[in-house]
């Protein structure tokens, strides 16, 4: 019964990491359409030596993205295998994720000037997005707050799959440790013969 359940944890926990993983993968792909939109302006790539700004929108975006690429492969680890440091681990990353997350979200309304905590962006595409988010608020608000719940639910499902603990081999498996385990269990074995001179009974 444990191992079903670990097992469906594992699934489910799987299944939620592909979500973030398709987040990230989204905002990579955003993050390399304004690098096109940037080097189409100016002609050089905003990365190295420049006389422009630096683009920190698109450094932004491309960071946010590549870490949360980089979380997801550690969560398919961490559900692969059960292993209580990569639960761990994979658990303290989130949950500064949701801080950090929380953290933005209060100052945004609570404070009133936080546009102004944050450099001016020579692209104009924070200006962009920022309008967009405005005039699609509903939408981008039910968005948000379907990124937030997977990630609660990933940090649930971590916990609750550190809680189980790793594969575990039961008493009822013929007490076969793991490396001399059969492949099957039911596996006939043969019948052990002894080489030796043939026995002839009595002729009459």
């Amino acid at each position: 019964m444990v191992r079903l359940v670990r097992s469906f944890v594992q699934s489910i926990l799987k299944l939620v990491n592909s979500v973030m993983a398709m987040v990230g993968l989204a905002m990579i792909l955003y993050a390399v359409w304004m690098i096109s939109v940037w080097q189409r302006h100016t002609g050089e790539l905003p990365f190295g030596g420049s006389d422009y700004p630096a683009p920190w929108f698109i450094y932004t975006f491309l960071g946010l993205g590549i870490t949360l690429c980089v979380i997801t492969c550690l969560g398919h680890i961490a559900a692969e295998t059960a292993n209580g440091c990569c639960l761990f681990l994979y658990m303290f990353i989130v949950f500064l994720l949701l801080m950090l997350e929380a953290a933005v979200t209060v100052d945004v309304f609570l404070n009133h000037d936080w546009e102004e905590d944050f450099p001016a962006d020579a692209t104009g595409n924070f200006n962009e997005l920022k309008n967009f988010v405005r005039s699609n608020f509903k939408i981008c608000k039910w968005i948000g707050l379907s990124i937030v719940s997977v990630q609660g639910l990933s940090l649930l499902l971590a916990m609750i799959l550190k809680a189980l603990g790793p594969h575990r081999y039961d008493d009822s498996d013929d007490d076969y440790s793991p490396e001399t385990a059969p492949l099957l269990k039911n596996a006939v074995h043969p019948p052990s013969y002894v080489v030796g001179d043939p026995a002839y009974g009595s002729r009459k």
